[in-house]
């Protein structure tokens, strides 16, 4: 009876096993699958290599190289028959680039061609030559370089940054990995208008899977058009290959540095907002009355600034910048420095539970007080270090925050008493030997004296710090 009892659920679930079951056709209100084979024999053959063709011969290899000196330790130096002085090491980069005016200019990354003291670029058809830098520009981490053609007309990659780019968009990303040779990749555009990824200061970069090797920066990330929409720059990864995870700088900041290099500048002027924010979290959402968290809350206002005059307070939440939403600050700085000089700029605000549009009008960062940089000589505590005043401006030049103080800001520190005293960029002296230091000029003036006891107090991450020093 037992064996019995077993065999009958056994039997009824074989049973049930081999019945038909239903196909999903048959379900009512389940979306099917639909597939068909190729129309034709062209559609077997569809490929990206008329997009290749098209886009491949501007896109070059950039090699930097530098000398730096090695401080050796001494101990092991004078057991293996050295000298005790600092050794010399050759340091080469490599990187990608595009060509974008036919008269050899060449965009690439600030990172491929940064303290070089020698740059080439070896164009599709393996010829090389050397290069100069037109303008660097580290806080978007774009170089502009050019070669002598002596009146050649090289292929050159045009750049659109007018395509209004979705998420899913085809891409392929161009360069030389690894320094295997020229090599392509395709995939999509995986997420828009990426910003505080920790890359460079002034970032909003497209996302991308195409695969980005060690030595694709600079190269071109292009559409199905062959044109450029943004320049390959970073990955995130824990092995240091591709993992999927790639960041292309917009074309439109190419455009800006470009225009910046053409104008015969050596620098990029962006407009800055004068305001300050961050982002709305869900606490900030419901404190507020919105329903739901979006926006950048102001929390400071440069006084006299552009954002002051056109009515921006401090409360206020930016939801959108010349109709672009924006949802922290950095995608608020990006969108707000990538106008003209000039232009007025609509900027959407929530205040009081309404929205409302103002008008705020693109300036440079005020250059108030003046810098008046200066690197301090002599015998005393800050000998070795530079400083200058704090001003939007040299914030803005320094990529620091305008609003993290004012006063006499150390912004490098050499080899020196200032160093040995342990004072770092980012320190604000406040006073010398007693006497108030609101400008350089009052920092020089006191330390001009003759003494050698010297009581110094700096502002550090905002706490006051004091020490005696004897020189």
């Amino acid at each position: 009876m037992t064996a019995y009892r077993v065999l009958i659920p056994a039997l009824a679930l074989l049973a049930a096993c081999s019945q038909p079951q239903a196909s999903s056709a048959q379900v009512p209100g389940l979306a099917q699958p639909t597939r068909s084979p190729p129309a034709s024999a062209m559609a077997m053959k569809s490929s990206f290599s008329p997009v290749v063709k098209r886009a491949a011969p501007a896109v070059v290899n950039v090699y930097s190289r530098r000398v730096v000196r090695q401080r050796v330790d001494p101990f092991w130096d004078f057991f293996n028959g050295g000298t005790g002085m600092p050794r010399e090491r050759v340091e080469q980069s490599l990187g990608s680039g595009s060509i974008v005016r036919a008269d050899g200019v060449i965009l690439t990354n600030h990172h491929n061609i940064e303290g070089a003291q020698e740059v080439m670029v070896v164009t599709a058809d393996r010829r090389e030559w050397p290069a100069t830098v037109l303008l660097d520009d580290p806080r978007s981490d774009l170089a502009v370089l050019k070669i002598d053609t002596k009146g050649e007309r090289l292929p050159v990659l045009a750049i659109d940054d007018q395509e209004q780019l979705e998420v899913g968009d085809l891409v392929l990303a161009i360069g030389n990995p690894f320094g295997v040779g020229q090599t392509v990749t395709n995939g999509i555009v995986s997420a828009l208008a990426r910003s505080n990824v920790g890359i460079t200061d002034y970032s909003f970069f497209i996302q991308t899977d195409a695969a980005i090797n060690p030595g694709n920066s600079g190269g071109p990330l292009v559409d199905m058009d062959g044109d450029l929409i943004g320049v390959n720059t970073a990955i995130l990864s824990r092995s240091g290959s591709s993992s999927g995870v790639g960041f292309a700088i917009p074309a439109a900041t190419a455009k800006q540095v470009l225009s910046a290099a053409f104008g015969g500048s050596h620098s990029v002027v962006r407009p800055w907002l004068g305001a300050r924010g961050q982002t709305v979290t869900g606490e900030i959402a419901r404190s507020l009355g919105m329903t739901a968290p979006r926006g950048v809350l102001v929390a400071d206002v440069w006084p006299g600034g552009a954002a002051a005059r056109a009515g921006l307070r401090e409360g206020d939440v930016i939801v959108a910048v010349a109709g672009q939403p924006v949802n922290d600050e950095g995608a608020v700085t990006y969108q707000f420095g990538a106008r003209r000089i000039g232009e007025s700029v609509p900027v959407t605000i929530l205040r009081n539970g309404r929205e409302q549009t103002l008008t705020i009008r693109a300036e440079e960062a005020p250059n108030t007080p003046a810098s008046d940089e200066r690197t301090i000589t002599g015998r005393n505590p800050f000998s070795g270090a530079t400083v200058v005043n704090l001003s939007p401006a040299a914030a803005d030049t320094l990529g620091i925050d305008a609003f993290a103080g004012q006063g006499v800001l150390v912004t490098r520190v050499a080899a020196g008493f200032a160093q040995e005293a342990g004072f770092q960029p980012g320190d604000f002296v406040r006073e010398v030997n007693g006497r108030e230091i609101r400008t350089v000029r009052d920092l020089s003036t006191a330390l001009s004296s003759n003494a050698r006891a010297w009581r110094v107090t700096v502002e550090r991450g905002g706490r006051r710090i004091s020490a005696d020093f004897r020189t």
